[in-house]
């Protein structure tokens, strides 16, 4: 795999194998369809797997999403709630805390998901914890915006440790910014997964690894691809550092971002509908 792009999405590691996915023991792909859009599941469950793909054992989804799919589109419900039913499908307690991290740098549009994802994520820990019966239904949720090592001085990863120490959560969500090797795919997929997430492994910047062996409880991760390597014509190779962004990725992210928030909403949240967390985001 070689000379293959790098990506963070299992559905295109799978593409890469081409023909051999097929023969390869310990991973399973299907397609279907969920609230209208094209789906696809891969599931890693052994060692060999996991080393061919590059990517940890687990469950993984990819949600393929329609150009521009903006909050006033007739497909934004279906999206937010497919999105929704996949945070499910990856486990969501029914006691507990919920911890969403927003990962990301907010100055760069293409890794501004999580932050962007932020801003619509209801956040209701504190209200629970007034005991008034006005929240009742509602999860108890937490949300950080940890920042990048640049400009934090801290790793992601220890930050979300330290609050998993002081609020406890049952699960965390972290949300952040993908690599993909098609440029078709950038800001036209929702991968989410139960195996956690290493910040910046799209772009060649490692950082500690996020999953339950870090933290000591489930992680689910979400994303969507926002920069691919830049490929020259003659022979296919890639150029080190150079990366492709979308040219609208300023309005494409922050719909992303949207359907992604309303998808975690939509979750965590039993009972709530996609018009009520307008009023109560807008």
């Amino acid at each position: 795999m070689s000379n293959t792009v790098r990506t963070d999405l299992a559905s295109e590691a799978c593409e890469q194998l081409g023909a051999e996915i097929s023969a390869l023991a310990g991973v399973a792909v299907r397609r279907e369809t969920l609230f209208g859009a094209p789906l696809l599941c891969v599931e890693i469950t052994n060692e060999e797997a996991s080393v061919r793909l590059g990517k940890p054992a687990g469950r993984y989804y990819t949600l393929e999403l329609p150009a521009h799919p903006r909050r006033a589109s007739s497909g934004f419900e279906g999206l937010a709630l497919a999105a929704a039913e996949l945070i499910r499908r990856c486990g969501v307690p029914r006691g507990g805390g919920i911890l969403v991290a927003a990962l990301g740098n907010p100055d760069i549009t293409p890794d501004a998901l999580g932050p962007l994802c932020a801003s619509n994520v209801l956040a209701t820990r504190h209200l629970k914890q007034r005991d008034d019966g006005v929240w009742k239904s509602f999860a108890p949720v937490s949300l950080c915006r940890p920042g990048v090592l640049g400009t934090a001085g801290i790793e992601s990863a220890e930050q979300i440790r330290a609050l998993c120490e002081t609020v406890r959560p049952s699960l965390v969500i972290a949300v952040d910014a993908l690599a993909g090797a098609d440029a078709a795919r950038l800001c036209r997929s929702i991968q989410v997964c139960d195996s956690g997430i290493s910040p910046g492994s799209g772009v060649c910047n490692d950082r500690a690894r996020i999953d339950r062996d870090f933290l000591g409880v489930p992680v689910t991760a979400i994303g969507v691809p926002t920069v691919t390597d830049a490929v020259q014509p003659d022979g296919g190779k890639t150029s080190p550092g150079l990366f492709v962004t979308p040219r609208d990725i300023d309005s494409s992210v922050r719909e992303c971002a949207r359907i992604v928030a309303y998808g975690i909403n939509l979750a965590l949240h039993r009972g709530l509908s996609v018009v009520d967390i307008d009023a109560l985001v807008g």
